[in-house]
């Protein structure tokens, strides 16, 4: 069955929801267009900074990788420049990396690497792309340190840039797609995988194959380096077949309701079982990680620009997203499920309260077009922020706070594109949106999504297609669970009594078929916690 036959919409009643967050401080942002005269568009790239200055590395120059092995991330489109770019001068310098050593420039030309600043030095993990020097596709297995204050006015100046580089090779630095941060002195590559040779959406066993190893792994280690020698101690990893089979997605620095210092690894692709997003978040602490518990993301699912703030007064984090691609989107109001997981224009933010109760929120503002994508939130270095990096909310002290800015990722011209992806149809995006934090005290700029907070994680998808309506859902705790199908008036059309279920996953498929009807509402009641979905055939 095609999936975009079907077009799945949630839409929530006014149902006897236990809302665990009504009020806390409201979030919203404006987008300010900035142009600098010959900056081009680069999306999937790392970033350092100094003095106000960005020193952009590798990357993509093109938009979404095409489905033909032969096209998808193709040599033309690595970005072989190394570019600073002065915001504020509205300037931007360029330098070819070709005069550095080979394996450093084959690294630095690639896409999604894992990167990370301390001071000056800019670590940079992984990543994926053409090696000349074994003439095939890779995941590089090296860090390379980067002086950030060096390279900019070596760029700037037109001198020697190799002093400013050192690399060293390690196999468990093989990866792409991850996250590198550090929770006080170890250093987190937080999942991520290494793929070898070329895309190939039909498998690794099709003409030409590839090897793709998902890391399912936080790994950590401490680095030494002295300006000359670097070490790598490696600790044990966290290993999670199921929870950290991610790759492609967001990890933000946390400050969590004990005060302590962490990440929340949020959504990412693709589930274990299923080429789909995963809907909960992981957070990850000194001492381990756990699942979020009673929580479900249903925005921003790739990776996208994103920023941390925590209000100390009011032990409240926050944390913001900018578009990007998302199996969910909101349409006039009603919440949209779209298993091509299209490309989305949605800002977000997730909010963890005092007691550890996570929400998910909706802002007004929206991206001005379907961006975000593989861009990046470079922070204007004024701002006041913890030991972490996470925003110090309480510090912003003006109704208008110039945040930082967004840079780059993909412009797409439609929601969904990859099916018909000709190389036309997306780009990099070239923009730079100047972010403004807006104080409000006001209880109801953001919608709140309930579904985000039920932890039912309930998805309807009609499979087979022949009517039969499948219903997957989550319970956290032993309850009656009834399923109530009404047509689009309201109309009683049938109802399953499941008796008591025990927690865990649970998959419920009808027996009725509902060809006649273009329109049902379903809902879920697993004790006092509901979800109500609206399906439409298309």
């Amino acid at each position: 069955m095609k999936l975009n036959k079907f077009l799945f919409v949630l839409l929530f009643l006014s149902c006897n929801f236990n809302v665990v967050i009504a009020q806390n401080r409201q979030v919203e942002v404006q987008l300010e267009p900035i142009e600098i005269d010959g900056l081009g568009g680069t999306q999937s790239y790392a970033f350092g900074q100094f003095d106000g200055k960005w020193l952009i590395i590798g990357g993509r120059l093109d938009g979404l990788h095409r489905r033909q092995p032969f096209a998808s991330f193709d040599v033309a489109g690595h970005n072989t420049d190394l570019i600073v770019v002065d915001p504020v001068a509205k300037k931007q310098w360029r330098k070819s990396n070709l005069s550095l050593p080979v394996s450093v420039r084959e690294q630095l030309s690639s896409t999604n690497m894992e990167f990370y600043q301390e001071n000056d030095q800019l670590y940079v993990i992984g990543g994926y792309g053409y090696s000349p020097t074994i003439n095939d596709y890779n995941t590089y297995p090296n860090l390379c340190v980067i002086n950030v204050a060096n390279v900019i006015d070596a760029i700037i100046n037109n001198k020697e840039l190799s002093p400013f580089f050192r690399q060293i090779k390690d196999n468990k630095f093989a990866v792409t797609g991850g996250y590198l941060h550090k929770i006080y002195d170890t250093y987190y590559l937080v999942g991520g995988q290494k793929f070898i040779g070329r895309y190939n959406p039909m498998g690794p066993t099709q003409g030409p194959g590839f090897i793709q190893e998902y890391t399912n792994a936080i790994r950590k280690f401490e680095i030494k380096d002295d300006g000359n020698e670097i070490t790598i101690k490696h600790k044990d990893a966290l290993i999670n077949e199921e929870q950290l089979h991610r790759r492609d997605y967001n990890v933000a620095p946390q400050i969590f309701p004990n005060g302590r210092f962490g990440l929340t690894a949020f959504s990412g692709v693709f589930q274990k079982d299923v080429d789909l997003p995963f809907l909960n978040c992981v957070n990850i602490d000194s001492s381990g990680y756990t699942v979020q518990p009673d929580f479900n993301q249903y925005y921003n699912h790739y990776h996208c620009a994103h920023i941390p703030l925590y209000s100390s007064k009011y032990n409240e984090m926050h944390t913001l997203f900018f578009g990007g691609i998302a199996q969910y989107f909101d349409d006039n109001g009603v919440l949209t499920k779209d298993d091509n997981v299209p490309f989305v224009n949605t800002i977000a933010r997730v909010t963890r309260t005092e007691n550890g109760k996570m929400a998910e929120y909706k802002l007004k503002s929206t991206m001005p077009g379907l961006l975000g994508s593989g861009s990046e939130f470079i922070l204007n270095n004024n701002i006041p922020t913890y030991e972490n990096g996470v925003v110090n909310m309480d510090a912003l002290e003006k109704d208008t706070t110039h945040l930082g800015y967004i840079y780059g990722g993909i412009r797409s011209s439609a929601p969904n594109i990859f099916f018909t992806n000709t190389g036309i149809q997306s780009s990099a995006h070239k923009q730079i949106f100047k972010v403004n934090f807006i104080k409000s005290e006001s209880t109801s700029t953001n919608e709140l999504n309930k579904q985000s907070q039920n932890g039912l994680g309930m998805t309807v998808f009609p499979n087979p297609g022949n009517g039969e309506i499948n219903i997957q859902f989550e319970m956290k705790v032993a309850s009656e669970v009834t399923i109530t199908i009404f047509d689009i008036s309201g109309r009683l059309i049938n109802q399953y009594f499941l008796g008591n279920l025990n927690e865990g996953n649970h998959n419920f498929q009808t027996n009725d078929s509902f060809q006649n009807y273009k329109s049902l509402l379903l809902k879920l009641q697993a004790g006092n916690k509901i979800s109500v979905q609206k399906v439409i055939k298309k």
